[in-house]
């Protein structure tokens, strides 16, 4: 596939996605990386344009250079977003309570802390990014190690084998310092790509995955 066709086809599926105002967004596509560029009115549709791109088949790498802009009238004061990202980390069972800090400086939000599982880092950063007035999301939440390295690859391999998405055997799990996860080998497409890392995530103790996959 050229790049001008791969080009269309993100362009098409930003503007097939409803949660996107795709007339504000450009597409550039080089050997089959593709840089998003232009703007957009909330950090929610800037994640979302990078969703759209990733399902394209033959994206193999993607830039993300999106600007959010709100309206002047839209703003919102970071003592105010603060508090709301506050609120909803509190409303979500997901997230052990008082785990879990919040600063925002500019409509950025960082968040600090420490829980046991990926899935309530992730909780964290999900509730917070689709407040009003948000920029951007930087999650320095920390993992707590619980198992041993050999548990680690042991239950990342069993949990690729039991996917239906993933051909385990193109995949090579390495663990490092413990506990962090290295991914090396092939797969087929982005959402193949996410299945594996999802299981690598998904092991207690794991506290970081470099992942080095290829896709095609």
């Amino acid at each position: 596939m050229s790049d001008k066709e791969l080009q269309q086809r993100v362009l098409d599926e930003l503007d097939f996605d409803p949660r996107i105002e795709a007339a504000n967004i450009g597409v550039a596509v080089n050997n089959a990386v593709v840089t998003l560029n232009g703007h957009v009115s909330s950090y929610a549709e800037k994640l979302a344009a990078e969703q759209a791109a990733r399902r394209v088949k033959g994206v193999r790498a993607l830039a993300q250079e999106i600007e959010v802009r709100y309206p002047s009238d839209k703003k919102t004061s970071d003592d105010e977003i603060a508090k709301r990202a506050l609120n909803v980390i509190e409303w979500d069972t997901r997230i052990p309570q008082d785990n879990v800090q919040v600063t925002v400086q500019k409509g950025l939000i960082t968040l600090n802390g420490q829980v046991n599982w990926q899935y309530q880092k992730k909780a964290a950063e999900d509730a917070v990014r689709k407040l009003s007035g948000v920029t951007g999301v930087i999650n320095n939440i920390s993992l707590r190690p619980t198992v041993v390295a050999s548990d680690i690859k042991r239950k990342i391999e069993s949990a690729l084998e039991r996917r239906a998405q993933v051909e385990a055997n193109t995949i090579r799990v390495n663990v490092l310092d413990g506990n962090r996860v290295k991914l090396e080998g092939n797969v087929g497409c982005w959402d193949e790509l996410e299945v594996v890392e999802n299981a690598a995530w998904s092991v207690a103790g794991v506290q970081s995955v470099d992942d080095h996959l290829t896709i095609g």
